[in-house]
C-alpha cells in the first residue's frame, strides 16, 4: 500500500502537465489547484480502502491524472441546468421542471432582464411602488379576489398565511388533508414552522361538520382545507365541503383558508376530465384566502399565489417574512405574461402548454407520433424496431392524480442494447432524452413532446448508437 501510495503522481507535476496542455486559459489556477488535489485525493482513499490483498489497484500515470482533471474542469464549465426532452408522459413532471413557459412569457423575461426596469418604481407617480402590483390587477379580476400576493412557491405562501394568521393559535385541520408531497412537503411540518399549532380533526377517512364546530376556541386562529393533491381517499368517506366551512368561520369569526395547490382558471371538466374546481369558484364561497402554485395547472413560473379578502392580504404583506419570501423579476415579467393569455380561455388552452398537453384530442397526438415514426424511419439506424402503440399520460405535480389521459406511444428496441441502457445513453446526449421505460422497451410519449423537439430525439439517437459501432 505504501509503495502505491508513494506512486500517486505529484502536484506539482500534474501542473506543469496542464500548463502546457492549456488548462489554465479554461480556469483559474486556484480552481486546477484544487481538481489536481481532489482528483489525487480520490485515487489514495481508493488505495487506503482496498483489502491487502486486492492487486487491482490501478495507480494512474501523470497522464491519466491530468486527463481526469481536464475532465473536471470541463464540467464546471459545462451547464448544469439544462434543457431536456420530457418523453416520459408526465405533463408536470417535478423533476424535470414542472410547467414549462410559453413564447410570450419568455419573451417578457428576455425584455425585462436586458435592462433595467420599473420593478418597484411607479411610473404615473414617479415615485416608489410595489412590485405587487404589477400582477395584482390581473389576478384579482380574473380571479374575483379583492386582493392579491405572490410569493416564491406555494409552500411559502401557505407558511406564510399560517404565521401571519395563526402564530402561537391553532388551525383546525381534518386528518385526511395532513398531507406529503414530493421532496417531503408536509403539512405538519409546515405548520410547525410557521408557529401554528396544529388541531387535528376527525379521521383519515372521514370528518364530519360537527368535529369542525366542536374543534372551534377562543385559541383557533384559523380554519384551514387543503387539496389532497396526489392521492384520493374513496370507498367509506366523508369531508366538508368549502362552503360549511365558510359558514363556520363567519359566525366563530374565524378566517377559513383553502389551500388548493394546483390552482386551475379553466374549466377541465369540459375536455372530458373529473371535475377540478376552479380559483374563481373556490372564492365564490366567501373563503377568506386561498393558496396555490404558479408553475402546476396555471403552466407559469415557480410562485405561490395568495388571494382573498383585502383586510387579510395587507396583514400577510406586512408580514417580515413577506420579504424574505418575495419573488424577482423575471418571475414576475413570466407570471404576468401567463396570465394575460387568460383574458381568453381559449387562448390560454392553446398558448400555455401544459393545458394544451392534457387538453389535446388524442388524434393530434397520434398524428404527431406518426409524425416521428417517419422522421427515425428515414435516419437508418440500424436494427432499431420502432412500433406505434396506445398508452395513457398523467397530468403530474399532484394535479388530477386519478386521470389517465389517452396518449400515443412510440416503442422502441434494440437487439444490441437493453431498454435501460438505451435510456441511460439519452440521458447523456447533449440535450439529454428522459424516457419511460417498460417491459424492456423504451417508449417516448408523444403527449409531452412537441415537434420542435424532434429533431432532439433523432440526433440523439444517431448519437447513441454512432457512439455505440
Amino acid at each position: 500500500m505504501k509503495e502505491l501510495l508513494k506512486n500517486l503522481p505529484k502536484i506539482d507535476e500534474i501542473m506543469l502537465v496542464l500548463k502546457k496542455r492549456g488548462i489554465l486559459k479554461k480556469a483559474p489556477r486556484d480552481v486546477v489547484l484544487s481538481a489536481c488535489r481532489s482528483v489525487v485525493g480520490d485515487t489514495r482513499e481508493l488505495i487506503l480502502s482496498a483489502k491487502k490483498d486486492d492487486t487491482n489497484i490501478h495507480v494512474p500515470s501523470l497522464d491519466e491524472v491530468a486527463d481526469a482533471v481536464i475532465g473536471r474542469i470541463e464540467n464546471l464549465r459545462r451547464y448544469s441546468l439544462r434543457r431536456v426532452v420530457n418523453a416520459t408522459g408526465v405533463i408536470l413532471h417535478t423533476n424535470l421542471g414542472r410547467a414549462p413557459l410559453g413564447k410570450e412569457a419568455l419573451e417578457r423575461i428576455l425584455e425585462v432582464s436586458c435592462g433595467y426596469s420599473n420593478l418597484e418604481f411607479d411610473l404615473e407617480k414617479g415615485k416608489r411602488g410595489l412590485r405587487y402590483d404589477h400582477v395584482q390587477r390581473i389576478l384579482c379580476e380574473l380571479s374575483g379576489a379583492e386582493d392579491a400576493l405572490v410569493v416564491n412557491n406555494n409552500a411559502a405562501a401557505v407558511l406564510l398565511v399560517l404565521n401571519t394568521l395563526a402564530l402561537g393559535k391553532e388551525a383546525i385541520v381534518s386528518r385526511g388533508e395532513l398531507i406529503e408531497i414530493g421532496g417531503e412537503f408536509r403539512i405538519p411540518e409546515v405548520m410547525e414552522k410557521s408557529g401554528a399549532i396544529l388541531r387535528e380533526i376527525g379521521t383519515t377517512n372521514r370528518t364530519h361538520l360537527s368535529d369542525y364546530e366542536d374543534a372551534v376556541n377562543n385559541n383557533t386562529g384559523l380554519i384551514l382545507k387543503v387539496h389532497t393533491s396526489n392521492f384520493r381517499i374513496v370507498g367509506f368517506t366523508e369531508e366538508i365541503g368549502l362552503p360549511a366551512l365558510v359558514e363556520i368561520g363567519k359566525n366563530a369569526d374565524i378566517p377559513v383558508m383553502n389551500d388548493l395547490g394546483s390552482g386551475c382558471f379553466v374549466e377541465l371538466d369540459r375536455y372530458g376530465f373529473e371535475r377540478e374546481p376552479t380559483v374563481q369558484e373556490v372564492l365564490k364561497t366567501g373563503v377568506d384566502v386561498v393558496t396555490f402554485s404558479g408553475d402546476k395547472l396555471l403552466g407559469g413560473p415557480q410562485a405561490g399565489i395568495i388571494l382573498g379578502n383585502r383586510d387579510i392580504l395587507q396583514k400577510i404583506k406586512k408580514n417580515p417574512l413577506n420579504r424574505a419570501l418575495r419573488i424577482d423579476k423575471l418571475t414576475l415579467a413570466a407570471l404576468e405574461a401567463t396570465m394575460k393569455q387568460y383574458l381568453n380561455g381559449e387562448d390560454a388552452v392553446s398558448g400555455i402548454r401544459i393545458l394544451r398537453a392534457i387538453t389535446e384530442p388524442l388524434a393530434d397526438v397520434e398524428k404527431r407520433a406518426k409524425k416521428l415514426l417517419t422522421i427515425l424511419k428515414k435516419s437508418h439506424i440500424e436494427g432499431l424496431v420502432l412500433v406505434l402503440k396506445e398508452g395513457t399520460s398523467m397530468t403530474g405535480g399532484g394535479a388530477l392524480p386519478t386521470q389517465e389521459i389517452p396518449t400515443m406511444l412510440l416503442s422502441i428496441k434494440s437487439p444490441c442494447m437493453s431498454a435501460g441502457r438505451l435510456g441511460e445513453r439519452l440521458r447523456h446526449c447533449e440535450v439529454p432524452v428522459v424516457v419511460r421505460i417498460a417491459e424492456d422497451e423504451v417508449l417516448i410519449d408523444s403527449r409531452t413532446v412537441d415537434e420542435e423537439e424532434f429533431a432532439f430525439i433523432e440526433e440523439g439517437l444517431q448519437q447513441v448508437f454512432a457512439e455505440d459501432v
